[in-house]
Parts: C-alpha cells; sequence; structure tokens
C-alpha cells in the first residue's frame, strides 16, 4: 500500500475523527496556529453526550469552541502551558486553568507523568514520502503525539513547512485518523509601533551587544520590539538561537544583520522551537535552509543556550521587587501568561561565555482607573515569582540598566530604585528603609 492510499484509507470528516474521543479522556491541541480548530468545532458539538473530557493546550488565539459551548466546566476542562491573550481572559472567567511548567520540561512531563488518550493538531500538508511536518509546533508537538493513544491530524493548507534539525515531523505510519478542510489565513502578530519607553529600553541595551552575538527574543512585545530596534543599530552577523521565532528576526534579517555565521553552535542556522507572527515570517521559515525547528527540550536546556558564545537574552516581565525577584506571568494572584523557558535563557545566557541576559519593562504602567503604578514593587505579595532573586541578572526600565548579579540586598535596593518611575523613588526608599535594605548613606 503505497501513502497516498494509507492516507485515503485514515481520511474521516471532523466529525467522525473525534468520534475517538471518550468521556474522562484527556486531549492534547498542542500549541499555538497549529490549534486543529476544525476537530476543536466537531468535539464541540458532542457536548452533550461526552464529561469530564480534559483539554491541553498553550498559546492558542482563536475561540476554543469546546470551551466556550460549556461555560459550567462539566463537558469540557481546559488547560493551558502557557497563556496567550484569549486563554488570559478565559483565566479571568475561571474557564482555564494555567499548568505551572519550564517549557523545556513539557515533553518530558508527558513521557514520565501525563496521560494522552487522543492528541489531534494542524499540520502541513503530507509530503510525497508519506511525512506531515509540525510547523510551528515542532517544539513540543512530536513528544505529545508520541505519548498519545490515538494520533489525529488536521491538515491547514496554510501552515508553513519548516526544515528541522530533528522531531519535526510524523508519518502516516503513526497517524489514526486525517482530517481536512479549509482554513482561514494564519492568525498575524506584527510588531508593535514601539513606544517613546521601548526606544529608551533598546537603546539602553545595544551597547552591551557585539557583532555575532546570538539572541534569544522572549515571548511578548516588548521583546520583539526590541529585536526590531536591533535591525536599525550598527550590530552585524547576529545569530538566532531562541524559543519563540517572532517577526523581530525577520526584520533583522531584512536588514543584513542576521546571519547566524558566526554562531558557536549550528553555525548558519537560526534555531527555534515555534513561531507565530505576520505572514511575512511565516514565507520566511517555509522551507528555509537557514531556519530550523527543533524540539524545546534542546532548544530551551541551559547547557545547550551556553554553549553559545555571547548568548543574550532578552525578556520581558510585569514586575519586579527590591529584592530583585522577577514576575513575568502574574498581576498579584490574577494570571497573564507563564513561565516559558525566561528561567532557561536566563541561566543559559549567564554561563555562556561573553552572555548576558536582560530582563525588559517600562518602569510604570497606568491602570483602567488612569492611575499611575510602579512596576518596582517594595515586595511581592501574591505574585508569582517567574526567576528567583538568585538568577536575577540585568533589569532594564526606559532610566536604566542595572545588573544585579552578586550584589546585597541593600545595592539591590539602590539599584532598583535609580531605574524606577521618579514618581515612586521616595515611597521605594522608605519601604527600603521599613524593610532594613537601605543603607544611610544611599543615595536619595
Amino acid at each position: 500500500m503505497t501513502v497516498f492510499e494509507k492516507y485515503r484509507a485514515k481520511l474521516r470528516t471532523p466529525e467522525q475523527a473525534v468520534q475517538a474521543v471518550k468521556s474522562g479522556d484527556w486531549v492534547d491541541y498542542t500549541s499555538n496556529v497549529c490549534f486543529p480548530a476544525l476537530l476543536d468545532a466537531a468535539l464541540a458539538k458532542r457536548r452533550d453526550e461526552l464529561t469530564d473530557v480534559k483539554i491541553r493546550g498553550n498559546l492558542i488565539f482563536s475561540p476554543i469552541q469546546t470551551v466556550e459551548c460549556d461555560p459550567t466546566r462539566e463537558h469540557f476542562l481546559y488547560n493551558s502551558w502557557h497563556c496567550s491573550g484569549y486563554e488570559r481572559k478565559l483565566c479571568d472567567k475561571g474557564l482555564c486553568n494555567y499548568i505551572p511548567m519550564i517549557f523545556r520540561n513539557v515533553v518530558p512531563y508527558y513521557r514520565h507523568f501525563l496521560t494522552v488518550n487522543v492528541a489531534m493538531m494542524c499540520v502541513t500538508p503530507m509530503d510525497q514520502h508519506g511525512y506531515f511536518n509540525l510547523s510551528c509546533a515542532a517544539g513540543i508537538a512530536r513528544g505529545i503525539l508520541e505519548k498519545a493513544d490515538i494520533v489525529i491530524l488536521e491538515v491547514n493548507e496554510h501552515l508553513p513547512r519548516i526544515l528541522g534539525g530533528f522531531d519535526e515531523s510524523i508519518h502516516i505510519d503513526e497517524v489514526d485518523y486525517v482530517v481536512e478542510g479549509e482554513h482561514p489565513p494564519l492568525p498575524q502578530f506584527p510588531i508593535a509601533q514601539p513606544t517613546e519607553e521601548d526606544i529608551k529600553i533598546a537603546d539602553l541595551i545595544v551597547p552591551h551587544i557585539v557583532d555575532g552575538a546570538t539572541l534569544q527574543l522572549g515571548i511578548g512585545g516588548m521583546p520583539n520590539v526590541v529585536g526590531a530596534r536591533l535591525a536599525e543599530s550598527d550590530l552585524k552577523d547576529l545569530g538566532m538561537h531562541t524559543e519563540l521565532c517572532g517577526d523581530a528576526y525577520y526584520a533583522l534579517y531584512r536588514a543584513g544583520k542576521l546571519t547566524n555565521k558566526r554562531k558557536s553552535l549550528q553555525r548558519g542556522k537560526g534555531v527555534t522551537g515555534i513561531v507565530f507572527g505576520s505572514q511575512d515570517l511565516y514565507e520566511w521559515v517555509d522551507q528555509n535552509p537557514g531556519v530550523v525547528v527543533e524540539p524545546l527540550e534542546y532548544v530551551n536546556a541551559p547547557e545547550t543556550i551556553a554553549r553559545h558564545e555571547n548568548m543574550i537574552s532578552i525578556n520581558s516581565c510585569i514586575a519586579v521587587d527590591l529584592y530583585g525577584q522577577i514576575c513575568a506571568e502574574s498581576a498579584g494572584l490574577r494570571h497573564i501568561s507563564g513561565t516559558g523557558g525566561q528561567l532557561d535563557y536566563l541561566t543559559g545566557a549567564a554561563m555562556s561565555a561573553g552572555g548576558k541576559a536582560f530582563i525588559c519593562m517600562t518602569s510604570s504602567f497606568v491602570d483602567k482607573a488612569g492611575v499611575r503604578r510602579s512596576r518596582v514593587l517594595p515586595h511581592f505579595n501574591g505574585d508569582i515569582v517567574t526567576d528567583p532573586r538568585s538568577q536575577a541578572y540585568y533589569i532594564v526600565t526606559e532610566y536604566g540598566a542595572v545588573n544585579l548579579a552578586g550584589r546585597s540586598t541593600w545595592e539591590r535596593a539602590e539599584m532598583l530604585v535609580s531605574i524606577a518611575h521618579p514618581d515612586f523613588r521616595d515611597s521605594l526608599i522608605a519601604a527600603a528603609e521599613e524593610q532594613k535594605i537601605w543603607r544611610k548613606s544611599n543615595r536619595r
């Protein structure tokens, strides 16, 4: 039987394929633009005949019908490894639960601890050899599919075929069912217009980066904006080794800055685990020998990151307290996103010869009531600590960049007050004095 005959034998409608799901099952949707929308919609139609179907996904941007159709969560219970803006709103409504993780550990969690009854995801059309490309979700998809009792693939005609170092594809022999159908264009996430604060933050980071450095730009708007700003700098021969490949890397490539030719590991290749951005980005990564996608358990491993000389990690956060603890995933107890790979890149970049790790944030923000709030806090009170104070390095706001590594509590307090918004510095000093981390000789 040829691979095309096998394909036809396994072809089902979405409604037929989701009959594989039973009450009490664990179902996986993998990640981002590989979300299986047709299968999800078909599964939602079975709501009244199913109970306690538990679903995992992450970074899903479009409505999840199994969630939207079941506000009581009696039939479908959705859980996310890392929340998109849409999933954050589901958390606010009590319709999504976060699964704490470090991204490189997700597949090992599946391998050693978790059950997957049915895995379903979008893939590229099958090639003449019988392989489907795992595309923008390849960083975690293969490991999840291997653990599943039943594998259902939804062919999405718009997904880019991204070349891989390993684990970027699955063969028709490993698949139980295949579904087809029309899909809208992939979601678009172009780089936001930089604010004045964004530009100041980027300009403070640029002098710390040398020609030939390898870049990791984290999930979120600010790292993308900083990366785009780097495209306007005089830097050259930059490399890419990152959890997420977004439009900032395409901007660097277009500007002639991203060549990967001076990388100390996988020279000539920009390495990533997941991809989402604009249509231009999807077209750039499609069958591009200069971009490869590999499992995050390898890409995000600190020992892999550390093998790159002059590794530069640029991530964002929500708040920092005067002890140097970093919160990048909650606002108080309100869940925002997730740990992702931030801690791994802090660790790996610090281990790299010539490496540096930056955490960026605006010094303040204006809340919904129109009140300005500081992002430098005296101490956390319910906020989730993403990066412990023992692994804090460069913290950057529009008012400066400070390196907390090796600094005592009173030195950290002084440094962080110096980059806080001026409106809050006096109150932060008063708090530091009360917390006994402010020297009387410190500058006021």
